[in-house]
């Protein structure tokens, strides 16, 4: 049974259960659960099937409030965040400057801006050197991040992430509750839904046209398990309320994980939106760009492109 968020995003234990086949008992595979007869078995069979003969180690979480429906793959698995930790960075400087009872002053807005809509390094540092780690961990805990670990030494991009707190910072976003303002909220989707065409890719992928899409993704390569490839987004607007989280590792190119990340995001959005028109506007770009933060030994790199050549 899928795990539990606050503010009511995900389902009552009544819920239907649905998995995979075990036929190759070592992998484990996406379950969903759904007050809609029938969709939760869809679901589960087609998020499995797109990630069938991938190697990378995934995790998902899916939730749409509309349907009352949820899937989840390792959704309590740690990643290194890459850029889509910048979501959070934004989160925690309103919710800091809330509690003052202030406004973002222009230099704040200004590199909010840039940060979550073109990923911008610098901004995202001078941002999380200003809120330091103790206003950091303290808007964890109070959003219920708690499994959430921010990185060390300045390496934002190395902060440890979930697919679940993923969610849960996401639900914070898109529904009213105390953690953050309407204003708040409104501010982050607004920057979430201008991001640049060059970073349009991954969750939005397959989206219908009658949806609003919100999105922050990261990518970035270490030693070990390859490129970390992650997509996060929300769906809002047009009857659509729902919610796509896919972090993944253990790819050998940035191509492998946005093709794992696609091909869930489109099985997703059909079988939530089985009639809903075709996207010709927001849709993902043929030649992904992403921002890679630092690492130790390694400085911060800006508008980094993927291969064109997507499947």
């Amino acid at each position: 049974m899928c795990a539990t968020v606050a503010l009511g995003v995900l389902l009552p234990a009544v819920a239907t259960v649905a998995t995979a086949t075990p036929a190759a008992a070592a992998a484990p595979a996406a379950t969903c659960t759904s007050l809609t007869p029938g969709l939760a078995a869809k679901l589960a069979k087609d998020i499995n099937g797109a990630l069938a003969g991938r190697a990378s180690t995934t995790a998902i979480f899916v939730n749409d409030r509309i349907s009352r429906t949820s899937c989840t793959l390792r959704h309590e698995q740690r990643f290194d965040s890459a850029s889509v930790v910048k979501v959070t960075v934004l989160a925690a400087l309103l919710w800091d400057a809330q509690k003052s009872g202030r406004a973002l002053t222009a230099t704040e807005k200004s590199r909010a801006k840039a940060m979550i809509t073109q990923s911008d390094n610098d901004s995202t540092s001078a941002l999380w050197r200003q809120l330091g780690p103790t206003k950091i961990q303290n808007f964890l805990r109070t959003a219920g991040m708690t499994k959430t670990v921010p990185g060390s030494g300045g390496y934002w991009g190395l902060t440890q992430i979930t697919a679940y707190d993923q969610q849960k910072l996401l639900s914070r976003i898109t529904v009213k509750n105390g953690l953050l303002t309407d204003a708040s909220r409104s501010y982050i989707l607004q920057l979430m839904n201008q991001v640049v065409s060059s970073q349009r890719w991954g969750a939005p992928a397959g989206a219908p046209a009658t949806a609003r899409i919100h999105v922050k993704n990261g990518w970035l390569s270490r030693s070990t398990h390859g490129w970390r490839v992650h997509s996060t987004a929300a769906f809002t607007g047009g009857g659509h309320d729902y919610q796509i989280t896919v972090l993944t590792y253990d790819n050998k190119t940035m191509n492998d994980g946005i093709n794992t990340i696609q091909a869930v995001a489109r099985a997703v959005h059909k079988d939530l939106n089985p009639t809903a028109p075709t996207r010709l506007g927001y849709t993902p770009t043929a030649t992904p760009e992403e921002a890679v933060p630092a690492v130790p030994g390694r400085p911060a790199q800006d508008a980094v492109q993927a291969d064109p050549a997507l499947r």
